[in-house]
C-alpha cells in the first residue's frame, strides 16, 4: 500500500513501533488480538486496527502540499477535512477557509470564491450540484479533489445498480456528508433512498409487502428519497450501498433483511430479479477498525478511551461497540484527561460533554482498553498514553515495554 507524506506532528513513537510490529508478525491482518502494553501498575490494551486509514492519509497528503505549493492564494475546503478537530483546526491555522459546515450550512458565501481561488474537495466527496457550481465558477474540481477511493467505489456501484434498473438503498445518515454526496450520484441513474438504521428498514419492508400503505413511505422517509420516486413501481428491485463509516455488521444485516423480505414476497427462486449482491461495496478499514474492537471485547479491562472527532460517524461506531461491555470514554485528546480523578467525555447518547470522578479505579493494577478512529493522528493516542502514564508510580519505560511486545 502506498506511503503518504504526512506532517511528522501527526506521526508517533510508540504507536507507529507497534504498527510496524504487528504490520511484520500479521500481513495478512488475520489477528485481531489487542496488543498489550504492560507498564507495571497499568496495562493498555490497543487495538489491532485503527487511526489514520488511506482515505485520511490521502486527504492529509494533498491538502499540506496544497498550502505548499501555493503561497498567497485563496485556499477553501468545501467542508472539514475530516472529522478530527487537531487536523481541521491546523489547517485553518495555516490560512484555509471553510465553505460550509459539516451538515452544509454555508460559512462564506459563494460569491466571494472566484475561478484564481483554489477548493479542495474533502474525503468525504461532494454533490454533484455542488462539483457544477464549482466548475461553472471555473474552478477546477480534478486537481484539489481529496475523495477516498472507496466512497468512489460506493459511487460506482451505485451507478451499475442504476444501469441494471435497481432501486438503491443507502444505509447512512441522511445530513452526513458522505451519504449526501453518495445520494446525488445514486438518483442521477437510478431512485434511491436513505435508511438510517434496521428499524427504519423494517418499515420500508413492511411497505414492500403491503403490510403499511404505499403513501406511508413518502411520510417514514420524507426528504430521504430521490425525486419522483414511486413507491408502487420502486420497490421491485432493490440494491444496497453504505456511507463507508457506519457499522459493517449493521450494513450487512440490512442488505439481509431486505433480502429475506424479496424471498418473502417473490419466491426465493426468483429472488436473484429483485435483489442485488453489493457486500463489495463495504470499507476495507472501516471493516478491520470494527473487527478490532470486536476483538478488544474479548478481553478483560476497567475501562475503555476511545479517541477521535465527536462528529465523526465511524468513531461513534466504536464507542458503541465498546460500550456494550465497557466504560467507555469518547474523548478527543490527552487535553480531556484532566487530571487523575477528572476525565470530560462525550456522551454519544446526550450529544454533549460530561465530566466524570474517579475515572481511574483504586486497585493495584489497572487495564485500559484504547482505540481511536480512522481520522485520528497517531500523535494524540500516544499523549494520551503518556497522560494516563504520568499518573502511576514508577511505570517501565516506554522503550523497555516496546522492547517486549510481540
Amino acid at each position: 500500500m502506498k506511503n503518504f507524506d504526512i506532517p511528522d506532528f501527526y506521526r508517533s513513537s510508540i504507536i507507529s513501533k507497534i504498527k510496524e510490529l504487528r504490520k511484520s508478525d500479521d500481513p495478512r491482518k488475520k489477528d485481531f488480538a489487542p496488543t498489550i502494553l504492560d507498564f507495571g501498575p497499568v496495562k493498555f490494551l490497543i487495538a489491532r486496527h485503527f487511526g489514520f486509514c488511506y482515505g485520511v492519509e490521502n486527504a492529509i497528503e494533498i491538502a499540506y502540499k496544497t498550502i505548499e505549493e501555493n503561497p498567497g492564494k485563496k485556499i477553501f475546503l468545501l467542508s472539514e477535512m475530516i472529522h478530527n478537530p487537531l487536523v481541521n483546526l491546523d489547517l485553518q491555522s495555516r490560512g484555509i477557509q471553510f465553505i460550509m459546515d459539516t451538515y452544509g450550512n454555508q460559512l462564506i458565501g459563494r460569491e466571494k470564491i472566484n475561478a484564481n481561488d483554489i477548493v479542495i474537495i474533502p474525503a468525504f466527496g461532494t454533490t454533484l450540484q455542488i462539483e457544477k457550481l464549482l466548475k461553472e465558477k471555473g474552478v477546477d474540481t480534478l486537481k484539489y479533489n481529496t475523495t477516498c477511493p472507496f466512497v468512489e467505489r460506493v459511487w460506482n456501484r451505485a451507478a451499475e445498480l442504476g444501469k441494471e434498473n435497481y432501486t438503491i438503498v443507502i444505509h447512512g445518515k441522511a445530513k452526513h456528508e458522505e451519504t449526501r454526496a453518495t445520494f446525488s450520484r445514486s438518483e442521477r441513474n437510478a431512485p434511491a433512498v436513505i435508511v438510517r438504521d434496521i428499524e427504519e428498514v423494517k418499515l420500508l419492508s413492511k411497505i414492500i409487502l403491503g403490510e403499511l400503505a404505499k403513501d406511508e413511505f413518502y411520510k417514514l422517509f420524507e426528504g430521504k428519497y430521490s425525486q419522483g420516486f414511486d413507491a408502487e413501481k420502486d420497490l421491485q428491485q432493490l440494491g444496497v450501498v453504505n456511507q463507508t463509516t457506519m457499522l459493517a455488521s449493521e450494513t450487512e444485516a440490512i442488505a439481509d433483511y431486505l433480502y429475506k423480505t424479496m424471498i418473502k414476497k417473490y419466491g426465493v427462486e426468483n429472488v436473484k430479479d429483485h435483489f442485488a449482491d453489493t457486500r463489495d461495496t463495504l470499507c476495507y478499514a472501516t471493516n478491520d477498525n470494527q473487527s478490532a474492537t470486536i476483538g478488544l471485547k474479548k478481553e478483560n479491562a476497567d475501562f475503555a478511551v476511545v479517541l477521535g472527532g465527536y462528529n465523526s460517524s465511524n468513531t461513534l461506531h466504536l464507542v458503541e461497540l465498546l460500550e456494550e461491555k465497557f466504560t467507555t470514554y469518547f474523548i478527543s485528546g490527552a487535553e480531556k484527561i484532566i487530571s487523575e480523578k477528572l476525565i470530560s467525555h462525550f456522551n454519544v447518547h446526550t450529544r454533549n460533554e460530561r465530566v466524570t470522578e474517579n475515572y481511574l479505579p483504586k486497585k493495584e493494577k489497572i487495564a485500559i482498553a484504547v482505540t481511536s478512529g480512522a481520522s485520528c493522528p497517531d500523535a494524540v493516542v500516544d499523549d494520551v498514553l503518556n497522560k494516563l502514564l504520568s499518573f502511576f508510580t514508577e511505570p517501565k519505560s516506554v522503550n523497555e515495554v516496546l522492547k517486549n511486545v510481540r
